[in-house]
């Protein structure tokens, strides 16, 4: 009896109703050891982008799917020897990541010739039970039901490497990708063919497996043959798939400017005062080391008018009929990314100090620029801050994350001749543009709410004294 100890590891179910993810890292290569729970590979789905720990410790013989591929859940990505040393002869087959569990009962009907690779490795419970969870989520505690398989059949992918230089009992072949199949690329690549109008199906690949190398596109490009795309003088073009997290905001940004009926209201504040309490905070030895900026004290504003309009921080019930006020103010900052534009938020904000505060905005943020902000920091938000200001820009009209019933866009703070005190003098002066459900909020305390805030940020001092 053959010593059969490859397992396949599917692309788990991250939770959140999604069905697939662009692998955009692999943190491991074929023949490499690795142990349980280490990160293996970097996916994006449309919350976030993750890294996913192997449930397996062994040898890595098979990396299914290049950089770039988008996999749908459920889909083996990598295949792993959890015995390369032969110290076992058992094959305890294994559930799935997402906590599915195969049928084995025709795959152990079916004769031998008529297996795919790899079949026969999946289904059965894991011994011990699930051995990895990312991070962020827990054990499921309700059973698992698989989704639909899509009607056609995806072409095979090229394996990543040779499995029989990798393992050291026979193991079946790996069925190569058909001719038709897509084009095996790297993304700069696939860019650089977009950029140049070449059509890679009708490139030869030069490196490993096939894959389409810069110098294969260059060969092409200065080729007689025909491997340009005809494209006519002034019509040059760009095409940039919809996918991830740009999919999932396209998609909740019309959402909610299509359902939540928008009014936008403007104040203009002066606001030095609040930058010299800024000034005062740096120059604090418990501040020396924080990073502060005028967000913060646009941040602190919001808390405090939230706390005297609580109306403001609430969502609407459609389903129910009702307005859900929340007590709680996870506050969301709206972060830019190479991904796209995502709103991590901090949770119960209300209920942290300045410092506090301070310290949780820029985890946030240096979380955000490495794009390794999780999906649970992205969802629960209550009220959201833009800070287009950051870009020069003096405010702007929001729209609404969907289940937040107001955002506040914070402009740029510019130094500006103000009327004060009777004279006109240069101020550190900002334009604040508040966007409201008006199924919630009417115009009576959206005004007073954005007054509130203008009047925090005009004189920070005054209001933390006064306000109860």
């Amino acid at each position: 009896m053959s010593r059969v100890t490859v397992k396949e590891f599917n692309l788990p179910d991250l939770g959140e109703g999604l069905t697939e993810g662009e692998i955009l890292k692999w943190l491991v290569s074929v023949g490499d050891t690795i142990e349980l729970n280490q990160p293996i590979v970097e996916v994006e789905t449309a919350k976030a982008a993750v890294e996913i720990p192997a449930k397996w410790a062994g040898k890595v013989v098979q990396i299914h799917h290049p950089e770039g591929t988008v996999v749908a859940v459920g889909s083996p990505i990598i295949a792993i020897d959890t015995d390369p040393s032969g110290a076992s002869a058992s094959t305890a087959p294994d559930d799935d990541f997402s906590g599915g569990i195969a049928d084995n009962a025709a795959a152990a009907a079916a004769p031998p010739a008529a297996e795919e690779p790899g079949a026969g490795l999946i289904g059965g419970p894991a011994p011990g039970g699930r051995t990895a969870v990312l991070v962020g989520y827990g054990p499921r505690t309700t059973e698992a039901k698989r989704r639909p398989r899509s009607t056609g059949a995806p072409a095979a992918a090229a394996p990543a490497a040779p499995v029989a230089a990798v393992v050291e009992t026979p193991v079946p072949a790996p069925v190569a990708a058909p001719a038709s199949g897509p084009a095996l690329a790297k993304p700069p690549v696939r860019k650089l063919a977009r950029d140049l109008g070449i059509d890679l199906t009708t490139v030869t690949g030069t490196g490993p497996q096939g894959s389409i190398t810069r110098d294969d596109l260059a060969a092409a490009s200065s080729a007689p043959a025909p491997a340009r795309v005809a494209v006519a003088p002034g019509e040059r073009e760009q095409r940039i798939p919809i996918k991830g997290v740009r999919k999932l905001t396209a998609a909740n940004m019309v959402q909610s400017a299509f359902t939540a009926p928008h009014v936008t209201e403007f104040l203009t504040v002066d606001m030095t005062r609040s930058m010299k309490a800024l000034d005062r905070l740096r120059a604090d030895r418990e501040w020396r080391d924080v990073r502060v900026s005028p967000l913060l004290m646009a941040a602190k504003a919001v808390l405090m008018g939230l706390r005297r309009h609580p109306m403001v921080n609430s969502s609407w019930d459609e389903a129910n009929q009702e307005i859900v006020v929340k007590r709680d103010v996870n506050l969301g900052i709206a972060a830019a990314t190479d991904r796209g534009l995502i709103v991590p938020n901090i949770a119960s904000a209300s209920d942290m100090s300045l410092r506090e505060l301070a310290d949780a905005m820029n985890e946030l943020v240096a979380t955000a620029k490495t794009g390794k902000t999780t999906p649970a920091a992205m969802t629960g938000g209550t009220f959201t801050i833009t800070n287009v200001g950051v870009f020069g820009v003096d405010t702007g009209t929001p729209i609404l994350p969907p289940g937040e019933a107001a955002i506040l866009a914070f402009g740029a703070v510019r130094e500006t001749p103000w009327a004060y005190k009777g004279k006109v003098k240069l101020r550190q002066v900002t334009t604040l543009g508040l966007s409201f459900d008006h199924r919630i909020i009417d115009g009576e305390l959206g005004s007073k709410f954005l007054r509130d805030v203008g009047a925090f940020l005009t004189d920070p001092e005054a209001a933390l004294l006064g306000w109860s």
